[in-house]
């Protein structure tokens, strides 16, 4: 029976699937809220582009700022800017075609899926990193220097994408392995269950995978944040030192709120994922997940850290003196 069922999508879809073009079924919003959605997303879009990019180009240029919290900080940035590069910018040219018209290339498709799994799963693994600097720094003032030199820097940022891009380029790898006898991606932008479900053959490998992926990367992510966090508070507690629990308040606490946006974020569209009769919400907040943490971290990381709101005002002061000198001379 299951061998008819694939031959006979094979045979209604052949020219389709064939073709390597898809069609993306986009969101399906009334014309009198499309330009308003549109131009919220452009601006957005364009806001993540101007704050991280500026954030991250004040952490490399001010020398101050060459700690390891904020280098480590900085990959939150590119992460989001990466994200959202391939997503956003596809995403406001479909919602100005009509739904006919919304085609893209199998190729992009995979590279647009690859590049959404990677935000999401570098998203966590930063986050574990940045809570292991904050346990050493609150926990093992005296040895920070020591344990975490450049070098561990630099281990562990390549843990944090290695293991992000072998998680998902395994992810990605089952997916692409399948045969297609459909070609409309039931999606606002393509991501390996939109692509998997395009096929007529069994996916219960990829549903295995997928459900294993989620549960590793979702245990390790909320394990890693408890345990750091319970013993940063410990020390916290035990500890008399004034200068040192404001100082954890604020650096975890930055931290911790940039971590509950981005897992509520995601976990708002894995439970919409249980209720099919919510598709254009869980849609729009599966793009939602891109947008508000990509907005959000540099506003909450630029207000919080005091080094960075100092860097911002040195650099404007220093913008404002020289016209100054310049008419003076």
């Amino acid at each position: 029976m299951s061998r008819r069922l694939t031959d006979y999508c094979r045979l209604m879809d052949n020219n389709s699937y064939s073709s390597f073009m898809l069609q993306v079924e986009g969101l399906n919003l009334p014309r009198d809220t499309l330009y308003p959605v549109f131009l919220f997303f452009l601006f957005s879009y364009l806001f993540i582009m101007v704050t991280n990019v500026g954030i991250a180009a004040l952490v490399f240029i001010d020398r101050n700022l060459h700690q390891p919290m904020y280098l480590l900080f900085c990959n939150l940035p590119f992460n989001d800017i990466l994200g959202n590069s391939i997503m956003v910018p596809r995403l406001l040219m479909d919602m100005l075609l009509p739904p006919s018209e919304r085609l893209i290339s199998y190729y992009e498709c995979v590279v647009q899926a690859f590049t959404t799994h990677m935000f999401g799963t570098t998203t966590h693994t930063v986050l574990m990193i940045m809570a292991f600097d904050r346990y050493v720094a609150i926990c093992n003032p005296l040895r920070y220097p020591s344990i975490m030199s450049n070098r561990m820097v630099l281990k562990l940022t390549a843990w944090a994408w290695g293991a992000a891009l072998v998680l998902v380029g395994i992810l990605l790898g089952l997916t692409v392995r399948l045969s297609r006898c459909r070609r409309v991606i039931m999606n606002p932008y393509c991501d390996n269950a939109s692509l998997f479900k395009l096929s007529c053959e069994s996916v219960f490998i990829n549903n295995m995978y997928g459900l294993t992926f989620t549960v590793v990367l979702l245990t390790s992510s909320i394990g890693t944040i408890v345990i750091t966090y319970t013993k940063i508070t410990v020390v916290c507690l035990t500890s008399n030192s004034k200068s040192l629990n404001s100082k954890a308040l604020k650096t975890c606490s930055t931290h911790l709120l940039v971590y509950l946006i981005m897992l509520l974020s995601g976990f708002t569209v894995i439970l919409l994922h249980r209720f099919p009769q919510y598709s254009d919400y869980r849609k729009l907040s599966a793009i939602l997940f891109h947008i508000i943490p990509g907005s959000l971290n540099p506003i909450i990381y630029g207000v919080q850290s005091k080094e960075i709101c100092r860097s911002l005002s040195r650099l404007f002061r220093s913008k404002q003196i020289l016209p100054l000198l310049r008419t003076q001379k």
